[in-house]
């Protein structure tokens, strides 16, 4: 096989893989590929932007039809697509001006912090925090760092809502219709100041669309959600000490 053509083969098949498996469990992909794609030698930047772009593809879909079924509650995702729409760039502008060793280790402290509250959070909750400023810190501070790192922020803001005592149910409906606001925002800060592989870009959306739909068919008819988060924790957790292991010069 041509080495372009085995190149983009790769990558196809682990984003296939990848996008599948954080379908089931009903987080964005990119939170697994951005720092797979980097220690496969991707620069870190393009592969922010190709994972931001990932996570948009994978949940339009999904947005759209839960738009038109109703299931929506508008006032409630409204405060968190405006602060995330407004911080999300600004947190992929700061990332040109950060270390390359610094986002990297942002990136290892997301990975592992998102894993515990996937490992340890729970739907039980009595009180629920529904003021519009505390969504907009939500969507704000979690913006920044999505932008930051290149992953659209689901992973984190999920559990965060649902540890506020929002519904589950609810808050995923509202996640997935933030994602692509604040993934496409940051993905299109990121064009201005890197150069992009239109092709590679290409293979990867495609993948991701097929394994977005491949995860939520597995998820319904094989594996609980719960059983696929513990092992999406785990997965998180491994590719965390990966990076450590490459930081502390392994």
């Amino acid at each position: 096989m041509d080495a372009g053509l085995l190149h983009y083969a790769l990558y196809f098949f682990l984003t296939l893989l990848f996008s599948t498996l954080f379908a089931m469990g009903g987080v964005g992909s990119a939170i697994g590929l951005v720092p797979i794609f980097s220690m496969m030698g991707m620069p870190l930047n393009l592969a922010k932007a190709t994972g931001l772009f990932i996570n948009s593809a994978s949940t339009i879909t999904a947005s759209v039809m839960n738009f038109f079924r109703g299931v929506l509650d508008i006032k409630f995702t409204l405060p968190l697509i405006i602060a995330i729409l407004i911080a999300t760039p600004i947190g992929a502008w700061l990332s040109q001006y950060i270390r390359k060793e610094i986002v990297e280790w942002i990136l290892v402290a997301f990975l592992i912090f998102s894993a515990l509250l996937l490992l340890f959070s729970k739907r039980e909750t009595k009180v629920v925090y529904d003021k519009p400023w505390i969504l907009f810190l939500i969507g704000g501070s979690v913006g920044v760092i999505s932008g930051l790192i290149g992953v659209g922020g689901g992973a984190l803001m999920m559990p965060l809502l649902i540890l506020l005592g929002f519904d589950a149910k609810k808050t995923a409906y509202a996640i997935s219709f933030v994602i692509p606001f604040s993934s496409l925002g940051a993905f299109a800060t990121y064009l201005s100041f890197i150069e992009m592989d239109w092709v590679l870009l290409g293979v990867v959306t495609l993948a991701a669309i097929i394994g977005g739909y491949l995860g939520d068919f597995i998820m319904h008819y094989r594996f609980s959600a719960a059983q696929v988060k513990k092992l999406i924790a785990v997965i998180l957790l491994l590719l965390a000490a990966k990076m450590i292991y490459q930081l502390l010069g392994g």
